[in-house]
């Protein structure tokens, strides 16, 4: 019954008032969902070279946008609890009106140099003070909305959670067009222009609802309340509520830490695993969904087996191969926890409290792998703990179709095979077979993944033959699966605000390899061949040996000064380049990561700085803040290795970087980047970034690895230097060709970045 007509309404204007609120409504809602998660990768990304372009300071960023989601959350909760209509409206009203004084975004200025501990705190209380308040309105406005629609008395008001499918397009979309549009294409400063003139339209769109709520009859909101007769949910189910949203909360933390590690700390792999996250709220609460829930539920258990492989194996795989396995794994894991929510929501009636409850648990699942994991686990176990909590999201009951169901089933025989007749072959009956299978084969033996698959495919049968019997055994059997794929030849790991360091031994143990994610950043020989111990000066190698980019750099530039040499390092690593120095000259390191000195030092497992430096005191911070300090026109050498796995921290190559570099350099000085990437292009941009700054700049096109010296690495580095003359030897050297900056691609700034076009060029070449 349309209420509007108890009231006088005429058909005609009931009908035609119907769809000026729901236009209304939806676009207020589609608007504040669209400034709610655009303003999320903008502002990180104005926030990222605080902290050294560190991949946790988009965690921290997620830990605060769902704290502060919460906070907006109960705020529209409690609000509409005040029985007058007049007094929610003005209040929020004129909390977007104060909200929107603050704008233009900007990082306060009590904020400038970050402390040398306690990062995650002090994030946290930048984002709360810069833009606290816009965020905290604009996050009120989706439930808030949503209430005030069911009290207009419109037809559809009964079950409004369609406009919550609403408010996740407008998000799915800014999410999307952030690093295909709006980052290639607008700097930061016009990016913070639109963002403010988007917020003053939406105050009049939410002006607009208010008005069409107030001009609704008042008998309205009693007669729906006296027709509800909707039992309140229970505390359980109030806590299922919180578990399934918690689980899907953490894992987009986890699962965007694990892959932007690998590649960059940047909104592009930010806002895949985000924008999927909440294109799962819009298909599951669609009132016909294009993907059942029941064949959601029936795929998990395939990408519990998909991501305890890619675990183990994500780092040789090509990056569309990596991104696409764990985000499509991901994608379906929330899509089923998510489905849960939507089959149990509660009526209208309770709606705010059902999104308080949400978001509650995303604030929960955000916390503990964004804030608590880092501090309690010395490597990322937060992702499989999150993975096998996912079994314990499913319903008691069995959800089986007929039909496809028996399909099914041969599909997880297939799988099976697969996995396990490799494991049970002698390995020269592995030999004898294709080179790919071969391959895959010796991998599944090596590296336990067969072992945890089998394990993991228990799990996933148990979930399947019984959830209501056998649903902890299912969990216990699949987080026994990951803890196999850990279970490697790791001598110790080291876990910081930064990130995940290893240090592992090589097979036949001649080597200590320091490993960052899935990426060797530096490696010394222990053993001699004969198995006897080394002594003396360490050898360099990895990707510092002296035949290589890096070593051909550091002996012409002596060469060509004729006398010690002033170097700046920024990036530690392992150490390896202490050993560069010869004697009588002047090496000055600088490294943000405190734990990296540490594991640098000890000589159990690396033996450069004890070896060649013991009084080595290196300069920590971000880079860009402590290199600025230091004198001009003194370094012979300005050396950019800093990297995590294969991360590049953006704000270390940009045209004001280069130009900080430059300012230190001797008149005849020379920076030289360490560009080696598997998955970014970075020699045009920096290329382009010392074409900005006046310099001309040399790339190193060699290949000196050998099958005989397993870590001895191909490089890529680029030169930049005033002149020819600057680099010596190297202008003429056959392995150095000098590159032109590229006019067709925009020069990388502070304000301007282009991940995806870097990513595009290397898959082109």
């Amino acid at each position: 019954m349309d209420l509007s007509l108890e009231c006088g309404a005429s058909p005609l204007w009931s009908a035609r008032r119907n769809q000026l609120v729901l236009a209304a409504y939806t676009a207020a809602i589609f608007v504040s969902a669209l400034l709610l998660f655009s303003v999320q990768p903008l502002f990180t990304k104005m926030v990222l070279p605080q902290l050294g372009g560190s991949p946790a300071v988009w965690s921290v960023a997620m830990v605060f946008f769902q704290s502060l989601l919460l906070a907006g959350y109960v705020y529209a909760h409690l609000l509409m609890k005040i029985r007058n209509r007049v007094l929610p409206v003005v209040i929020h009203l004129i909390l977007l009106v104060v909200a929107f004084s603050t704008l233009p975004l900007g990082i306060a200025t009590a904020f400038g140099e970050p402390p040398q501990s306690g990062y995650a705190i002090w994030l946290l209380g930048l984002f709360a003070v810069s833009i606290g308040l816009p965020f905290f309105a604009l996050s009120a406005n989706n439930p808030l909305l949503q209430a005030w629609f069911v009290r207009t008395g419109h037809s559809a008001g009964r079950d409004p959670y369609f406009l919550y499918a609403s408010s996740n397009i407008g998000s799915f979309l800014a999410l999307l067009s952030y690093p295909v549009l709006v980052e290639p294409l607008l700097a930061l400063r016009s990016q913070n222009g639109l963002w403010s003139g988007g917020f003053a339209v939406l105050i009049v769109l939410i002006a607009s609802c208010a008005v069409l709520l107030l001009r609704s009859p008042a008998a309205v909101a009693q007669e729906q309340a006296a027709e509800e007769n909707a039992v309140a949910p229970s505390w359980g189910l109030r806590g299922r509520w919180i578990l399934l949203s918690a689980v899907p909360s953490g894992l987009l933390i986890a699962v965007t830490a694990h892959i932007s590690a690998d590649v960059a700390a940047a909104p592009l792999l930010w806002v895949m695993p985000l924008a999927l996250y909440l294109l799962t709220w819009v298909l599951v609460f669609q009132s016909r969904p294009l993907l059942g829930h029941k064949l959601m539920l029936a795929l998990q258990p395939i990408a519990i087996v998909g991501t305890i492989a890619m675990f183990d194996y994500s780092g040789a795989r090509p990056i569309l191969v990596t991104l696409s396995s764990h985000l499509l794994c991901f994608f379906v894991l929330a899509m089923g926890c998510h489905g849960e929510l939507a089959r149990t929501r509660p009526a209208a009636k309770y709606l705010t409290g059902f999104y308080v409850a949400l978001s509650f648990g995303g604030m929960v699942g955000g916390l503990f792998a964004g804030l608590v994991a880092p501090f309690v686990f010395s490597w990322v176990a937060e992702y499989p703990i999150l993975i096998a909590l996912v079994v314990l999201c499913n319903p008691k009951e069995v959800l089986r179709q007929d039909g496809w169901w028996r399909w099914y089933w041969a599909v997880l025989a297939v799988i099976a095979v697969l996995v396990f007749v490799p494991v049970l072959l002698p390995e020269q009956q592995i030999s004898t077979g294709s080179h790919m299978l071969g391959d895959f084969s010796v991998w599944l033996r090596d590296s336990h993944v067969g072992v945890a698959t089998a394990v993991g495919m228990f799990g996933a049968a148990a979930m399947l033959l019984g959830l209501g019997r056998w649903k902890y055994f299912a969990a216990v059997a699949v987080a026994l699966a990951l803890v196999v794929v850990h279970a490697n030849d790791s001598v110790e790991t080291a876990r910081s605000f930064f990130g995940v360091h290893k240090i592992l031994k090589s097979d036949d143990g001649r080597f200590h390899v320091l490993a960052h994610g899935t990426t060797v950043h530096g490696a010394e020989r222990v053993l001699n061949n004969d198995g006897s111990p080394v002594v003396g000066r360490p050898e360099l190698i990895s990707y510092y040996h002296k035949d290589g980019g890096i070593g051909q750099v550091i002996t012409a530039i002596r060469a060509r000064k004729g006398a010690p040499l002033k170097v700046a390092v920024i990036g530690l690593g392992a150490g390896t380049l202490v050993c560069a120095a010869a004697p009588g000259e002047d090496w000055r390191f600088f490294e943000i990561d405190q734990s990296m000195v540490a594991t640098a030092r000890n000589p159990k497992y690396f033996h450069f700085i004890s070896a060649c430096a013991p009084d080595l005191q290196p300069v920590i911070g971000d880079a860009r803040l402590t290199f600025a300090k230091e004198a001009e026109g003194v370094y012979d050498l300005v050396i950019v290795d800093a990297y995590s796995s294969d991360a590049i921290p953006i704000h270390l190559a940009t045209a004001e970087a280069m130009k900080i570099y430059k300012d230190k350099l001797a008149p005849d000085g020379v920076v030289m980047m360490h560009v080696s990437n598997r998955h970014l292009d970075l020699e045009p941009v920096v290329v382009g970034i010392a074409g900005a700054n006046g310099l001309r700049s040399w790339a190193y096109k060699g290949d000196t690895r050998t099958e005989e010296e397993p870590y001895i690495y191909d490089t890529r580095v680029v030169v930049s230097a005033r002149t020819d003359a600057d680099v010596g030897g190297l202008a003429s050297s056959p392995h150095w060709t000098e590159m032109k900056p590229d006019p067709a691609l925009r020069v990388w700034t502070d304000d301007y970045s282009n991940i995806l076009g870097a990513i595009y060029r290397r898959l082109r070449g």
